[in-house]
């Protein structure tokens, strides 16, 4: 009888243990705090998590060690401006229409008109309207006006945030003096040729007139060189204001330091992100730190100047460890660890491109996979996946199957206990069943990567597939084993092709059936939100350069006429300078005018640009 008794009271014992673990874990996956961390062109190979020797980052690698790492965790783009808004919508780029159209695929200027559509929905907006209090902390890259300068209809207070403190643009190296600027490049690129166009205008001119050929009206010389100087002076306008109209520090929708201070930024940052987590202790909260680092231009606090192997790109990644690291300390000081979900990422791969003024390597590591930012080799678009969760999620497991940065959206939206919405196509899955093993593969079978709005690569996760990496990427890039281009529109049909016989095996059979299967969000993304309209565009027109193209093409048309037609009648001809000037007034009142796309650069009209494809 004793035995029995003996048996039963532990039968009790083991049935009141196994509800209250039930219910305490019942309760941690109830109404969870979401700490997201996002790094800016953070390599894969540069944590010590996934295999770095050299770089010093103990505390991101403790949320490795006490949660999942995500060995094939893809970004959805290359980019900083449509990685991010896949990341806070779970939506493909193309489908919210913050894809571009141009070479340049993000926003460089405060002006731009274009961002995030108020009609995307983001994890932030649900889960305030469950009662969350969420803030955004640091870099946005999302938009910030549209009709007026102070309408914030793209700032992060419209799409879902309490609160935000941080950079509506971005890190750029025109914002810390004596980095130099990004536009170099492009104005050596642009302006050189027109530069020689003059010079051999003149030239000409000069010749003609010496040879009696061609009578030139006093004061062409003069207008020539008056153009000159007006855009050149120009030039030194756009440099010289750049800094302060573009970096600067916003609290909510008050500028609170302008131009932007990079003294201390990490640490300001995590200051303002201790004092959120304490202030929301006892509430459920969402907090989203979007780090600038390692992003140029690069930057660390006196604390951390020189004492890494890498030089200031290892400083900067040292200083953001130890960053992460405040964060978990203060989760620790308020026991929120088992009730807060933290993830880390990267938006893309590192710019292993990029060189200082100064010619020191400012660019970091992506492993043992080819590329690195804006392109679609693996080290563009692979990037650190780790979450941490304790209790809830097994420490020190591995996942090797292929999951998306857009899986963030739903995975939290469904641990908040909120449905997912029924008028849209969400493209992320939620993490939690692949997480808890009750799953062993990745609901993506295709994975697709953009290189702006062109279908660059398909990753296909066949259901029956038998071989060792089952995640394997099928890329077609028609450019070349050294092409870092994205492609032009009159690729993609190229692209696709190849990209859909070689996932297919080559047969046309196949080919059809995978076609079928892709269901190319590029081909819906005028129709994912009923009419498209062009202003939910970032930069939907074709840059400046297109701009520059067509005042050749109707520069030189102009004047090879003229010519054609002196030859034809065999006499001197009076250089008509009414219709040069004609000319570049309208190329300069081109970039002038405004389209929705907040101004020069991107200010271009579009009958302009039909003009330019029709000129090519």
């Amino acid at each position: 009888m004793s035995k029995i008794r003996r048996k039963m009271r532990i039968l009790v014992l083991l049935l009141f243990y196994h509800y209250a673990t039930k219910n305490a874990k019942s309760y941690r996956t109830s109404n969870p705090n979401f700490i997201l961390i996002m790094a800016d062109d953070l390599g894969i190979g540069d944590l010590g998590c996934y295999g770095n020797k050299t770089l010093r980052t103990h505390n991101i690698d403790k949320l490795a060690k006490g949660g999942v790492t995500f060995t094939q965790h893809i970004a959805a783009s290359p980019l900083c401006t449509p990685s991010r808004a896949a990341f806070l919508t779970g939506r493909y780029p193309v489908r919210s229409g913050m894809a571009a159209l141009s070479n340049i695929g993000v926003f460089l200027f405060s002006a731009s008109s274009g961002g995030l559509p108020t009609e995307e929905i983001t994890f932030a907006k649900l889960l305030k309207q469950k009662g969350y209090s969420t803030a955004l902390i640091g870099k946005w890259h999302l938009g910030l006006n549209c009709n007026s300068r102070d309408d914030f209809c793209h700032h992060p207070l419209n799409h879902g945030f309490d609160y935000f403190y941080g950079l509506t643009v971005t890190s750029l190296r025109d914002c810390k003096p004596g980095e130099g600027s990004v536009f170099v490049a492009g104005v050596r690129a642009y302006l050189v040729t027109p530069l020689q166009l003059i010079g051999i205008t003149l030239i000409s001119l000069e010749v003609l007139y010496y040879i009696g050929l061609l009578r030139i009206p006093h004061g062409a010389l003069r207008y020539f060189f008056l153009i000159s100087t007006v855009l050149f002076g120009l030039l030194l306008i756009f440099f010289y204001t750049f800094r302060y109209l573009n970096c600067f520090l916003m609290r909510n929708h008050q500028i609170i330091q302008q131009p932007l201070s990079y003294k201390n930024l990490t640490q300001r940052l995590t200051e303002e992100a201790v004092q959120f987590i304490g202030r929301n202790a006892d509430a459920p909260f969402l907090l989203f730190l979007s780090y600038l680092q390692v992003h140029t231009a690069l930057y660390a606090s006196k604390d951390f100047k020189g004492k890494s192997k890498h030089g200031l790109y290892g400083d900067a990644v040292e200083e953001m460890d130890w960053s992460v690291g405040k964060i978990l300390d203060v989760l620790e000081k308020w026991n929120l660890n088992d009730k807060t979900l933290v993830y880390f990422t990267s938006d893309q791969g590192a710019h292993v491109e990029e060189v200082s003024s100064t010619g020191e390597v400012h660019g970091g590591y992506n492993g043992i996979y080819k590329g690195g930012k804006a392109t679609n080799w693996e080290g563009g678009i692979r990037v650190p996946g780790l979450l941490h969760w304790p209790g809830v999620v097994q420490a020190g497991v591995h996942i090797d199957e292929p999951t998306s940065n857009m899986d963030i959206f739903p995975t939290v939206v469904k641990l908040a206990g909120i449905p997912l919405p029924k008028d849209r196509i969400i493209d992320g899955h939620d993490l939690m069943p692949l997480l808890q093993g009750k799953i062993l593969r990745s609901k993506h079978e295709f994975l697709f990567h953009y290189c702006n709005a062109y279908l660059n690569a398909v990753r296909w996760h066949p259901g029956n597939s038998t071989a060792p990496h089952p995640g394997q990427g099928i890329t077609a890039l028609p450019y070349g084993e050294q092409g870092t281009q994205c492609v032009s529109q009159n690729s993609q049909s190229y692209f696709l092709s190849s990209v859909l016989l070689l996932a297919s095996g080559g047969t046309s059979l196949q080919t059809e059936a995978l076609y079928k299967g892709l269901n190319d969000p590029s081909k819906l993304w005028m129709y994912s939100r009923g009419t498209f309209k062009p202003q939910n565009s970032p930069i939907l027109l074709r840059t400046w350069y297109m701009d520059y193209e067509v005042f050749v093409c109707m520069w030189l048309h102009y004047h090879l006429t003229t010519l054609f037609l002196f030859f034809l009648c065999n006499k001197p001809l009076v250089l008509d300078t009414k219709g040069l000037a004609g000319s570049v007034v309208f190329w300069i009142r081109s970039n002038l005018i405004l389209t929705g796309q907040g101004g020069w650069p991107f200010g271009v009209r579009k009958t302009f640009c039909i003009v330019s494809r029709v000129l090519k």
